[in-house]
């Protein structure tokens, strides 16, 4: 078997016109001015990293903590899979492998978006990013790890995984390759052919 992780927001699940409207529901209650439309061109870094372009440091997890309420009401139904995300997961699968999403979203929002779209996944883990992830990569064995920021690269190495990147966030391909990807797709529709014809190190041996 070979498990393989996957990020969440812009790689499987498409999230900006949720969290868009979550950030203008936000902005409306707290009174302060937001660009939505720069927050979802930036998404990726942990959700206090955003919050500190719009609020000083001690309000920080006061409004967190609101947008982590409003979230699940207001996000989730507007959220949709990214293209080929089924077709991905199935691919994963139909080699007998187990599919973990590891995400920087916290784990209650990414089990409702995961439950959401119907994705038939083996474990999500949330509130990791960058580096951070390998731990949840090397303790499920992921042989692959799917993203589509530059840190999910970072991730990829310290979890031990090749790191295979998709264009659907915000960097090409050629600056997916740049940052140093073993692989670097357009989008998920890519991922099925790669994947098939791919063969971990350790069936190599």
């Amino acid at each position: 078997m070979t498990s393989v992780g996957f990020d969440l927001d812009l790689t499987l699940a498409d999230t900006r016109s949720g969290i868009a409207a979550v950030f203008d529901e936000l902005s409306a209650r707290v009174g302060v001015p937001i660009d939505s439309d720069a927050v979802v061109r930036r998404l990726g870094p942990p959700l206090e990293a955003e919050l500190a372009n719009w609020f000083p440091a001690e309000e920080i997890p006061a409004v967190a903590t609101l947008f982590r309420e409003i979230y699940p009401r207001v996000a989730v139904p507007m959220t949709t899979s990214m293209t080929g995300a089924r077709e991905a997961i199935a691919a994963v699968r139909a080699r007998g492998g187990r599919v973990i999403v590891v995400t920087g979203k916290n784990v209650h929002d990414a089990v409702r978006t995961v439950n959401s779209l119907g994705f038939e996944v083996d474990e999500v883990v949330g509130s990791l990013f960058g580096a951070a992830k390998g731990t949840a990569l090397a303790r499920f064995g992921a042989a692959a790890y799917v993203g589509d920021h530059v840190a999910d690269i970072e991730a990829a190495r310290a979890g031990g995984a090749v790191s295979v990147t998709v264009a659907t966030g915000p960097y090409t391909v050629e600056e997916l390759r740049d940052h140093g990807a073993d692989v670097a797709l357009g989008d998920l529709t890519e991922f099925a052919a790669w994947f098939m014809g791919w063969r971990p190190h350790d069936e190599l041996v």
